[in-house]
């Protein structure tokens, strides 16, 4: 008995890598998906965990260590 260990990559994260790699461009398509999608990940964020700032606060306590 063998497990099938392949990654299954879904067509649009392929196309970014295949972006990433040989620099072609970015189905307009594939681009608007990604953009919905991160733009949902990212209210769903807010919703659940709020507006998160620590990069203020990171800043800021590195300019006192000046």
């Amino acid at each position: 008995m063998s497990t099938d260990t392949r990654l299954v990559i879904d067509p649009d994260t392929e196309a970014i890598l295949e972006r990433m790699v040989t620099g072609k461009p970015l189905d307009p398509e594939v681009y608007r998906r990604v953009r919905e999608e991160g733009a949902r990940i990212t209210e769903e964020i807010r919703r659940t965990q709020g507006t998160v700032s620590i990069a203020v606060d990171l800043i800021r306590e590195s300019r006192n260590d000046v």
